[in-house]
Order: structure tokens, then sequence, then C-alpha cells
């Protein structure tokens, strides 16, 4: 759990030189009318506004000559008219926008989740994860409603304030155009150009202050058992004190471009009226371009905004874009000729295997070599420390070799996709999440074309379909946070019961009767023995020794290699540590030891 670095790059971008916004934005095109919908509304509201206060200016500055109260009467109802309509577009602009966002931000966050949980790698921390599902997927959201929408309502009543000022002085709509090009282009240009370096580093930091925080609430008794909580918390306050040097330098450099934008207004507005008056514009229609001037720069002004948000939002949206861009779970590639389709025989094969987790420390797994034919069911078993975990990580691809090599299929394990490899190895592994949904919502993520048929089999093999029953919602009873309101038990057998039903060719239990009372763990292991599918193969890795004998092989690791190999009698009949082992694991369990495993 040691701190992650400062990280300094900009994020992933996305493969094939992909802008990170298009590859974003293809999600979009099912919701395009509602976005275009919504864009019109907006310009429609900022419209309604510039109208607004033009027509308003005029109503006052005429009502000042005390001219004859029908002169005023449409200028008075067309004031109302604006100020009401103004709200109205607001709201429905809002209404239309964030529907169509919130319905597309779905289906990123589903499809970011499923491209993060396909991958078996250790490159994200969990704290990183919630970043990209959260932060960084809003990102999305920004950049539709904050980026987007506004920037393009802002250029149409642009052109509409200046085709409007031209009707009065073509001079003086030169001068306007002028100082919307100066709000709406330069000035967004400089915001992105001063705030592009310290933006970047943003949305990673906020990523690893995630983590920093996982890292020490959750880990909080790992780290004071390792003596790391200072540490730990050093790093944590070095990122926080980054983050904020780099907001408050992007708040200063806005305020600046900001206070530019705000000058811009002023000159642009006195500007018109010189000109105008040189036109030999006179009376109530200098005052209309004056204030119109001003109220279509500061909507011109928008634009400086959204360049700052887009600014900011870039690293985020390339982290989004670099997962949506890669393969999903649903998507299948194509196989080279000769690759084993997905129901031929799968043999697994590792050839002198070799992991460390640090230079110079003393390998995990040392030259290990094993066959796991088709159809085969061997346990792998051993102390603490043996390397079980290890080998079930490397094989799942959470963990990469130092030398060796393991082939399945005939294919060496490192050509296999990320999301292909999950649909041929997979199982039961530590640590199994369970999900704040349904039972069945739980069940369905091994495989989600399950019939109920399919569910009560696997449930049953799992021992858990008794106790489904018993709930008066049945398939649809919530497990709760983390399946909190299961029992330790009933927790394992949901997760094994998701593993029986994904039923990959090469089916990985890990500790698959962690917390069941040793009877029940027996049973539980042979019905799920016996459910697996024939010709698939099953690798079990158990620190209990019951329930092996109808296994095809035992390995017995200790200190990242196999010290003894054979089936249950050989091993319980020959000296070593398994029979130890098996006659103090007996012994505990009818009571004469009191032994933990």
């Amino acid at each position: 759990m040691s701190a992650a670095p400062v990280p300094q790059a900009t994020g992933p971008e996305p493969a094939g030189r992909i802008a990170a916004e298009r590859a974003v934005l293809r999600l979009a095109r099912p919701y395009l009318n509602r976005l275009v919908g919504a864009g019109l509304l907006a310009a429609a509201t900022e419209f309604a506004g510039l109208a607004l206060m033009a027509t308003a200016t005029w109503l006052l500055m005429s009502a000042a000559g005390m001219p004859p109260l029908d002169r005023l009467t449409v200028a008075i109802v067309a004031v109302r008219a604006l100020a009401i309509s103004r709200g109205v577009f607001r709201y429905t602009e809002r209404l239309a926008g964030h529907d169509a966002v919130l319905r597309m931000i779905t289906d990123v966050r589903a499809r970011v989740f499923a491209t993060l949980a396909a991958r078996r790698t250790a490159a994200h921390r969990s704290g990183d994860i919630l970043s990209r599902l959260v932060s960084d997927v809003e990102a999305v959201q920004d950049l539709l409603l904050r980026v987007l929408v506004p920037g393009a309502a802002a250029a149409l009543v642009g052109v509409v304030a200046v085709g409007g000022a031209a009707l009065i002085s073509l001079p003086a709509a030169g001068v306007l155009a002028i100082g919307l090009l100066v709000a709406g282009v330069a000035l967004p240009a400089l915001a992105t150009a001063v705030t592009r370096r310290s933006a970047a580093e943003v949305a990673p930091l906020r990523g690893a202050l995630a983590t920093d925080a996982v890292d020490l609430t959750h880990g909080a008794a790992d780290l004071a058992a390792f003596g790391a909580t200072d540490a730990a918390l050093r790093a944590a306050e070095h990122r926080a004190a980054r983050l904020a040097r780099l907001e408050r330098r992007l708040a200063a450099t806005g305020f600046a471009v900001d206070a530019a934008g705000v000058l811009t207004a002023g000159l642009t507005a006195a500007a018109v009226v010189l000109v105008a008056l040189a036109a030999d514009v006179r009376g109530v229609l200098v005052g209309v371009l004056a204030v119109g001037s001003l109220a279509a720069v500061e909507v011109a002004l928008a634009v400086v905004a959204a360049a700052r948000q887009w600014t900011q939002l870039r690293p985020g949206l390339a982290r989004v874009a670099a997962l949506l861009d890669a393969e999903t779970p649903d998507s299948r590639p194509v196989r080279a000729e000769g690759d084993a389709a997905p129901d031929a025989p799968h043999e697994l094969r590792f050839t002198d295997l070799t992991v460390r987790y640090r230079a110079g420390a003393a390998p995990a797994l040392d030259r290990l070599n094993l066959a796991l034919p088709a159809g085969r069911r061997i346990a792998v078993v051993g102390p603490s420390g043996a390397g079980k975990s290890t080998l079930a990580a490397v094989l799942t691809g959470a963990v990469r070799p130092d030398s060796g090599s393991i082939t399945l299929a005939g294919r060496d394990l490192s050509t296999y996709a990320e999301e292909e490899l999950p649909r041929t190895v997979g199982g039961l592994l530590a640590e199994a999440y369970v999900f704040h949904a349904t039972v069945r919502e739980n069940l369905l993520l091994g495989r989600a074309d399950a019939s109920e048929d399919d569910l009560a089999a696997a449930t049953a093999a799992a021992g858990l379909l008794d106790w489904v029953r018993a709930q008066p919602a049945g398939w649809d009873t919530v497990v709760g946070e983390e399946g909190g309101q299961l029992s330790g038990g009933q927790r394992q057998r949901l997760a094994l019961a998701r593993a029986l039903l994904a039923a990959p060719p090469v089916l990985v239990l890990d500790e698959p009767t962690e917390g069941l009372d040793p009877a029940a763990a027996d049973a539980v292991l042979a019905s799920a023995l016996a459910a697996t599918p024939a010709g698939h193969s099953v690798l079990l890795i158990s620190h209990r020794l019951s329930g092996l004998a109808e296994l095809d092989e035992i390995v017995v690791l200790d200190g990242g290699r196999v010290i003894q190999r054979g089936r249950h009698a050989e091993l319980v009949a020959s000296p070593g540590w398994y029979r130890d082992q098996w006659l103090l694991q007996a012994a505990a369990e009818r009571g004469y030891l009191a032994l933990a495993p």
C-alpha cells in the first residue's frame, strides 16, 4: 500500500489518435436530437435576454420623452413576454439538456465499469477506479452542458446580435463583431493557453487523492501494523497541497481572464457608441446599441468559461476515452486461423514459471511446472505464503510473471486480450465482490442470459437455494453494500454460485468454502465440483485438505516450489507436509485440537 508518485502526465490518449472528445461524443449520437434541441433552447434563452435588454433600454429612454402611451404599449408587452420567455426557455433547456446527458452518462458509466471489470491487471487502484467512474465520467456531462451547449448558443446569438446592429448602423455592427471575436475567440484561446498545463495535472491528482483516501481508511490497520501511517499521510498531504496550489493558480488565471472580459465588454460598448454617433445615429438607438453590445459581449464571454472548463476536462475525458476506445467484454475479437474456438478443449500449462514481487526478494513462485489438461481437476495446497494465491493471480492476468510461460489451448496467455481471457479463465477469486443489488442481479453478472432454472441450479450447487427460496423477495432480495445483509458464508456461496453460472472452460476456485463450517464446506465443495461441466478444468486453491479425495491430483506448494504431488490417498500414506497437516486438521475438526487453519 505504498504511496503512488505525484502524477505528471496528462493522461492516456485514446488509441488510433482519436481525439478524446470524439471518442466520448460517439455515445451521444442516439441523443443528438435532444442535444440539438437543448442547444437551440439555450440560444433562445440568450437571445431573449439580449432582446430584453435592448427593448427595455428603448422603452426607458422613449418613456423619458413622455410620448403617448399607445406608442409604448408594444414595447411594454414585449418586455413582459421576453422576461417570461427567458425563464421558460432556460427551464426547458435545462430539462432537455440534462435529460439527454444523464441518459448518455448512464451508458458511459456502464461501459467504463464493464471495461474496468474485464481488465485483470493491477494497473488501477480502487481509488483511481472510483475517480474514473465518478469525477472523470462527470467530465463527459460537463463537456456537453458547460462547453458545447453554451459555446454553440453564444456563437448563434453573436451572429444575430451583429445582424441586428447592422440594421441600425453597419460601422457599429463591424465594431461589435470585432468585440465579439475578441471576447468569443481571442480570450477563450488565451484562457486555454494559460490553464492547459495546470489543468492537465488536476484529474490525475484527484485520482491519486481518491486512492489515498481509500488506502488511509480501508487500509488503516495495515498501515499501522507496518508503521507506514505517517508516510502515507505525508504523501497524501503533499498531493493535497499540490492540488490546492494548482486550483489556486487556475482561479487566479481565471480571475485575470474574466477581468479582461469585463474590460472588453466596456471598451466594445464605448467604441460602438462612438462609431454610431460618428455615423449620425442619434437618440434612443444609440442607447439600444450600447446596452445591446454589453449584453452581446456578455453572452460571448460564456465561451471563455466554456474554454476554461474544456481545458480542465480534457485529462478526465482522455482517461474515459481510453476506456471507451478499448474493446468491451461484449465485443468478440477476430480469431486468427488455428486459434481455439470457445468450446474447444483448453489445456493449461505452466512452464518454469517464476514470479517476484520485488527485485532481490525471494520468488513467490520459483520455476513452477504444472499441467492442467482439459477436464482435469487439480488442487493446490500449502502453508500461508506458499504461492497459492499468486498462482491464481498469474492465471487470471492480475500478476505478470518474471520468467517462464503459461500456455492456454496452445497459445501463450499473454496473447489473450484482457477482455477475452475472463471468458476462458475465471471463477471465484479471493475477496470476490458482492454488489449492492439483488441476488438475481449479482448472479447475472456471471451469465447475463441465464434463465431462472440456471440460477436455481447454480445456487443449489453452492448450497444457497434453500436460503433464497426462504426469503420473502426471493431472487429479488437485496443483499446490501458489499453483501452486508448476508453472513460471511452466504456471501461466499453467492459468489461461488456466480462463478459456477459463468462456467468458464478453466474454473479457478480460490478458497471457495471460506467462512463455512466443516460439514457445510465439504458438501458445498462436492456439489460445486459435480456441477462443473464435463470437459471443463478445475484449479482448486484451498487451505482445507478435506474433500480432496476425488480430485485427479493434489499439488503441495511451499516457498513457491512444488514439494509434493499426487492423489489424496498417496499423499496421506507418505511422510511429509500433506500427511502432517491432514492429521492436524482432522483432529481439530473432531474437537481434539483447537487449531486455526
